[in-house]
């Protein structure tokens, strides 16, 4: 057998580079770079040639991101109203959007719905009732709880339907006056596992069997892994363990990690380093930019970016890395190894290096007067 091909850790582009050479803007920000976004697509529809591909618009919303997908033709995976307008705006046609958070209300539903979207995914008997109620006619994928073993940011849970429950729910669709398409899981974000893949595929196909659905479509969600400091396996591996899987039934994915974060990098700059002494033994390096402002992927220090210092050369040491609030929680990195200059000082950059997806997206709107984190396009 032959060894499983990996990706190892990608430098920014040429673009970003000559973007955050010559920008001169004020640190913290995001710079994007949707030739980056145009390439992982390429990559992905050559490894799943016949799958349905729907950017996860939550990942990173901005419109030249969603307007450049469109114009490849990707679809969108959409959890709002907002994320459908998002999406039209962009160029999408309704028909091509999937709703695929099974949390909303009756106005969510009924916004959806007239905006044209007629597939949305459920995983429970009232959010069934709801969709027949404000969604008339709608495709429906149930969405069945499986394994995330093997990702950075499981799902515990709050997501899916056990077994019995999923073919429940998928006779309960076609009752209400739905249409039962098929069968949707995630296996949790940054997942690492092409297994993790196959076994969630085998386990769906069971359940739309159960159900009566002889050719069901099936929704593998997304979580494919992106190369943040080590190297991961390539995405040929999971195609090919979802198509052994599942290799005559009509695929969807919902791709939102694997397309945007290596198109992006966020330049920050140090606010402090101090020695604390009966604290800490390492240097507390403080940021700008942090759990609040972009960062909210280090919680438990799930994503671990890798960190580059311009213009700083010399000896390293592993410091503790925190954000700018006066939140206790907003401590970026304690356990992963952070190795920055010894001559680190205040108002030198720092870079976080593949930070495209769930940055922007997640900033507050002001917590501490911070703002949101300004996004630019690398031309």
């Amino acid at each position: 057998m032959l060894a499983e091909r990996t990706r190892a850790p990608l430098e920014p582009s040429a673009a970003i580079e000559r973007f955050l050479a010559s920008s001169g803007l004020p640190a913290p920000y995001l710079v994007l770079d949707p030739a980056v976004v145009a390439d992982r697509y390429a990559q992905l529809t050559r490894a799943l040639p016949d799958a349905a591909i729907h950017y996860a618009v939550k990942a990173c919303p901005h419109p030249e991101v969603l307007a450049c997908l469109a114009a490849l033709g990707s679809a969108f995976d959409v959890a709002s109203p907002a994320e459908v307008r998002l999406a039209l705006d962009a160029g999408a046609h309704p028909d091509r959007l999937c709703y695929g958070n099974p949390v909303r209300g009756p106005a969510d539903v009924a916004a959806a719905h007239a905006a044209g979207v007629r597939r949305f995914v459920t995983d429970s008997a009232e959010d069934v009732r709801l969709l027949a109620a404000h969604a008339p006619g709608a495709r429906v994928l149930v969405r069945l709880l499986v394994s995330d073993d093997g990702s950075a940011t499981p799902f515990a849970a709050k997501f899916g339907a056990a077994r019995d429950e999923a073919v429940a729910l998928l006779a309960a669709v076609g009752d209400a006056g739905l249409v039962a398409e098929g069968v949707a899981f995630h296996c949790g974000s940054q997942q690492v596992r092409p297994d993790a893949f196959a076994a969630a595929a085998r386990e769906a196909l069971d359940v739309a069997a159960a159900a009566g659905l002889n050719r069901p479509v099936l929704d593998v969600g997304g979580g494919f892994p992106v190369a943040y400091r080590d190297p991961v396996p390539e995405i040929e591996a999971f195609a090919a363990a979802i198509r052994d899987a599942a290799p005559d039934v009509p695929l969807l994915l919902e791709p939102g990690r694997l397309l945007v974060a290596e198109a992006g990098v966020i330049r920050s700059t140090v606010l402090r380093v101090s020695r604390r002494p009966g604290v800490d033994a390492r240097r507390w390096v403080y940021l700008d930019v942090g759990r609040y402002s972009g960062l909210a992927e280090t919680e438990g220090e799930a994503i671990a970016y890798r960190l580059r210092v311009p213009g700083r050369t010399g000896p390293c040491e592993a410091v503790v890395l925190a954000g700018p609030t006066c939140d206790g929680d907003d401590v970026l990195y304690r356990r992963t190894p952070c190795p920055l200059p010894l001559s680190l000082a205040a108002g030198d950059a720092v870079d976080l290096l593949a930070a495209g997806a769930y940055t922007a997206s997640y900033a507050s709107v002001g917590f501490n007067g911070i703002p949101p984190l300004p996004v630019h396009i690398a031309r």
